[in-house]
């Protein structure tokens, strides 16, 4: 393709031209070429022609650029206008993040999502898989908004709530938030949060807990007044330290009325204690969404005639609860290397009565792995399934080698970032284990994420 002929420079000395999209990259861009080089574009789609910014000044010798869309030519018919014009492109007045396919349809969103997933897994993977992208329950009905249950903002310089604007330091107040589920925007407006001064550069973190069934609406019980919190610079000052979460899921080793193994019209009820700023799935649907694929992914690998399971990245214990509860038969390893989500993981399974069912311990994954016969945990070193939930890192070259050689026959891979999946799927392959279900879970609708559970055996 010939690159079109360039514009003229912005004062700024950064180029600005015509280019044709070709298609979608990760981190939220499209991919463009101009002047021999790649152009990574935010706030594009395949098949438009649009005018673009460089980020850079035009003489930089760098193998690709990045740039911004600041005029459509040509749209999409995947286009839409933002929702949220804050989170659009620097040149229509928006910047802060947070919703960088906020210009997308929500078709067009898993569209995106799907492609960018096969993709990655193809050229880092190496392997082709066709991959299912699911909605969450609510999220076409709210036009992908109102799903957050924590946000995390900073205070401007007159002590706003804000957010930093991309390519500046500037920070721009908020009045609202489009993507923070309904419960966390009442908790804000019941505080007067968007009209209360903080401290320059004060850390606030919300944190509204809304537990939620398979059909998505919400639970009484645990979903009480207080159980929000308010916390500054690490301090809650409104609310409390500890959250309660439950996550209701279907036991699919009991037999439906037409003797298939999966029914929803009972549920076991898991309770968590979550500390406030402690890791917990940020859409108010996915613990529960991705919880039941896990346990489906564990019965349809064997997991009911297991003796032992593996739960790594443990948290607080999202997994390792209905692992232990729906597999008796098995001895549970939950590892996890945050003191804090260690210590609700240890109140979470006392809670639950499972303390002989599952070993809950502290340490960094890897290291905790080989050095489990030199701590008395020499019956846990031979895993028949082995579920593991890492950060956006990944598990790394490392673990995966560790988890080939225990043995283990199946491995759930559940992932928030589908570039370092892929890096470790192709880790996996060589030791031999292939892909025999993968499916994708859209609980960041508006952004580039995206969550995907594999299954290898």
């Amino acid at each position: 393709m010939t690159a079109p002929a360039s514009q003229p420079l912005p004062s700024d000395n950064r180029l600005e031209a015509d280019v044709e999209i070709e298609r979608y990259a990760d981190q939220g861009r499209c991919v463009a070429h101009l002047d021999g080089r790649v152009v990574f574009v935010r706030f594009a789609l395949p098949g438009e022609r649009v005018h673009i910014l460089v980020d850079e000044p035009h003489n930089r010798k760098d193998r690709f650029w990045t740039a911004e869309v600041t005029e459509v030519l040509k749209a999409s018919p995947d286009r839409v206008e933002p929702v949220w014009p804050l989170a659009g492109p620097l040149a229509w007045g928006g910047g802060v993040g947070g919703a960088d396919l906020v210009h997308v349809s929500l078709p067009g969103q898993l569209a995106w999502k799907k492609a960018v997933i096969e993709d990655q897994m193809r050229r880092l993977g190496h392997v082709e898989v066709s991959v299912p992208v699911h909605r969450l329950p609510e999220d076409e009905a709210e036009g992908g908004l109102h799903w957050r249950t924590r946000l995390d903002l900073v205070a401007d310089e007159e002590g706003h709530p804000s957010m930093r604007r991309r390519e500046s330091h500037q920070r721009v107040a908020l009045t609202d938030m489009p993507t923070a589920s309904q419960r966390l925007l009442g908790v804000a407006a019941a505080e007067d949060l968007w009209n209360h001064r903080f401290d320059p550069n004060d850390h606030i973190r919300i944190s509204v807990p809304e537990p939620r069934s398979l059909a998505g609406e919400a639970k009484d019980g645990k979903d009480n007044e207080d159980n929000y919190a308010i916390v500054l610079n690490g301090k809650v000052i409104s609310g409390r330290r500890n959250l309660s979460e439950r996550v209701l899921l279907s036991n699919p080793a009991l037999p439906g009325d037409d003797g298939s193994h999966t029914q929803f019209d009972s549920f076991d009820s898991f309770d968590y204690t979550v500390d406030a700023e402690g890791f917990w799935q940020v859409h108010r649907c996915a613990p529960t969404v991705l919880a039941q694929a896990v346990v489906n992914a564990l019965m349809a690998s064997g997991a009911d005639q297991a003796s032992t399971l593996w739960d790594l990245y443990s948290g607080s214990g999202l997994f390792t609860l209905p692992m232990a509860t729906f597999f008796p038969q098995a001895q549970v390893l939950s590892i996890e290397g945050a003191p804090v989500a260690v210590k609700n993981a240890h109140k979470n399974i006392k809670q639950a009565r499972l303390n002989k069912t599952i070993t809950a311990l502290e340490g960094d994954v890897a290291e905790t792995i080989r050095s489990l016969t030199a701590h008395g945990h020499a019956q846990l070193t031979k895993p028949d399934i082995i579920l593991l939930d890492p950060p956006r890192a990944g598990a790394g070259r490392k673990v995966c080698q560790q988890m080939a050689e225990s043995g283990a026959k199946a491995i759930i891979y559940v992932s928030c970032d589908v570039t370092n999946l892929a890096r470790d799927t192709a880790y996996l392959t060589e030791a031999g284990y292939h892909i025999s279900d993968i499916q994708a879970y859209d609980i960041y609708p508006m952004t580039h994420h995206v969550e995907t559970v594999a299954l290898f055996s």
